[in-house]
């Protein structure tokens, strides 16, 4: 029974470290030598692979919903507003040399 409550023990150490580090490990701001490690980890632990498929989740989910979608409409004005002020200064320019 001593070797299962060490080996609780190590796991639930190894899930703290994982869980601490997450954000990190989804970020990519882990040396490849933690994220090996954290990885290993997540293969094993169904408790904490969750924790992470949630969060890598959750942040696709946000990062899709918060992206700013400009109108077609809008753009093509904008393109035809650069194009307008484009041909002015050639003309300008052309005027200018002569």
């Amino acid at each position: 029974m001593t070797e299962d409550h060490e080996h609780d023990h190590e796991h639930r150490s190894d899930c703290n470290e994982a869980l601490e580090e997450l954000y990190l490990f989804l970020d990519g701001e882990l040396t490849e030598e933690r994220r090996f490690t954290i990885r290993t980890h997540l293969e094993d632990c169904s408790g904490c692979f969750e924790a992470f498929d949630f969060e890598a989740e959750l942040r696709l989910v946000i990062a899709h919903r918060c992206r700013d979608e400009v109108p077609d409409s809008f753009k093509n004005k904008i393109a035809a507003l650069i194009e307008e002020d484009a041909g002015s200064h050639d003309t300008s320019d052309s005027n200018q040399g002569g």
